[in-house]
């Protein structure tokens, strides 16, 4: 908390005259629905302002794993789509994309934990895809004994496609909005919102954070950023 209090002397960044915070991620609104989609290219993804997941969780740097994130939203979903480059995939055998996975964060991954009550930052939702395609959601309580509740089912949807070409993996969600905020989607609202990912394994394992949690875990709500949906 003590950060967030802190971050209303954010640091700006200016583009185009504009200022935003930089632990801001704007979520552009969407006219239509789509459903598994993890090409940037297409008519839903292009030109959408993107945030970078590109240091470890101490604030080092680690260009190499430098991670696009984008989002979009509409009444009924808000969406995340993960560009993510890789050197060697650490990866689930056999996966399975009809039901969660539980623990899928042992492997390779691309989170993102959300929660939209700010006065119980403790309390958020995270969603979690593989390069396979796999998937889990938790309902996470940190006052809890468990923390994490994986057997809640918020409904999302998810997709991955690997390009081995270009060492690069694609993940798509679709989130349900009711099922990270009680109130209408509309713009203005304001989300709290961090971004991640699990590259690699053993001594190689990387962990890539959009905001640095200052801890090897990312699980420290303090250190969350803002998702703003806008029009």
């Amino acid at each position: 908390m003590m950060k967030r209090l802190a971050s209303i002397a954010c640091i700006l960044v200016f583009t185009a005259g504009l200022a935003t915070c930089a632990d801001q991620f704007d979520s552009k609104r969407a006219q239509r629905d789509a459903r598994a989609d993890t090409d940037p290219n297409s008519g839903f993804w292009r030109g959408v302002t993107a945030v970078f997941a590109e240091r470890d969780v101490n604030g080092k740097p680690l260009p190499r794993y430098k991670t696009e994130i984008r989002s979009r939203w509409t009444q009924r979903n808000v969406y995340f789509l993960f560009i993510c480059p890789y050197e060697q995939l650490n990866l689930k055998p056999e996966p399975k994309t009809e039901t969660e996975t539980n623990e899928l964060w042992k492997w390779d991954v691309a989170e993102a934990f959300i929660g939209s009550d700010f006065d119980h930052i403790r309390r958020y939702k995270e969603f979690e895809i593989s390069p396979q395609g796999e998937w889990v959601d938790l309902d996470i309580d940190l006052d809890t004994p468990r923390h994490g509740n994986w057997e809640w089912n918020s409904k999302f949807e998810a997709s991955a496609r690997i390009d081995a070409a270009s060492k690069t993996w694609y993940g798509f969600m679709r989130i349900p909005y009711g099922a990270v905020d009680t109130r209408a989607a509309r713009a203005g609202n304001r989300l709290r919102i961090n971004l991640y990912r699990a590259q690699g394994a053993g001594p190689d394992k990387k962990l890539i954070v959009w905001q640095p949690t200052q801890r090897p875990s990312f699980h420290v709500p303090e250190w969350f950023g803002t998702l703003l949906l806008v029009d």
